[in-house]
């Protein structure tokens, strides 16, 4: 479904990335809108009514409505919700909830292609420990601790924006 994942970018497109807190930036779409761009997307697709409402949760995620992601992603029992979960805990923030979550996800089928797309970014990030698997749980410690006017924190959007369209892909599928 290529169209599909080329229809949901342009939804999640923004001029900047979502901040690792709560802060709703200026360019990300009201509710009733975002709400709206998903349905009318989601109705042009066969995506099943899972894989559509993580869609949904992701697009609020991503436009900083955090709390009606949160509504979504809490009813989605699988390692896919959990994983959109912990994001959402880690933004809000809330860090022993979103590792309670990461750690909910699991081994996430996602992690070795997130682990290799932040590689590609940066070599120098210790995010990537000697594991060939994505490790949320030193995602979450970095965002805890990292200066919004650092260069860290524009890595770690990158990496969180990476996050955002591995999963994406995924529920695409």
């Amino acid at each position: 479904m290529p169209r599909t994942i080329e229809n949901i970018k342009s939804i999640l497109g923004t001029s900047t990335l979502p901040g690792l807190g709560p802060t709703r930036r200026p360019e990300a779409l009201p509710l009733n809108k975002i709400l709206k761009d998903i349905d009318d997307l989601l109705a042009t697709t066969k995506l099943s009514e899972n894989n559509s409402e993580k869609i949904r949760s992701a697009s609020l995620l991503w436009h900083d409505h955090l709390a009606e992601s949160h509504e979504i992603s809490q009813g989605l029992h699988d390692a896919d919700g959990s994983f959109l979960h912990a994001i959402m805990h880690r933004r809000e923030p809330d860090y022993p909830n979103a590792k309670y979550w990461f750690n909910r996800a699991g081994d996430h089928p996602s992690y070795q292609e997130i682990h290799k797309c932040v590689g590609a970014i940066s070599s120098s990030t210790n995010l990537l420990g000697k594991s060939i698997n994505w490790n949320a749980i030193e995602m979450v410690d970095a965002v805890s601790g990292a200066d919004s006017s650092s260069e860290e924190y524009s890595l770690l959007q990158q990496v969180q924006q990476i996050e955002f369209e591995v999963l994406i892909k995924r529920f695409c599928k």
